[in-house]
């Protein structure tokens, strides 16, 4: 088994961490171990860059053609001025 040493850890957390220990019946260790285990179970799941997370929000919208590429085209900023 590994050992990771967390080092810098502010007060107010360690203290947050004993409580939620308590409250789970367990050692601090082993609510941490807990912890960690949680996080790392949600690597599983693929993270999609902005683009894919905004697409899926608009996959059964009705839009029936493609969306060009914009890579390699230049960027015409607007203009502001009355």
């Amino acid at each position: 088994m590994a050992q990771l040493i967390v080092r810098n850890l502010e007060n107010a957390v360690k203290a947050r961490l004993q409580r939620r220990a308590k409250r789970h019946g367990r050692s601090m260790e082993e609510e941490v171990r807990d912890i960690l285990r949680n996080a790392t179970n949600e690597e599983d799941i693929p993270a999609g860059g902005l683009g894919t997370e905004i697409s899926a929000l608009f996959t059964k919208v009705g839009l029936e053609s493609d969306i060009p590429e914009l890579r390699g085209h230049e960027i015409k900023l607007p203009s502001f001025e009355s």
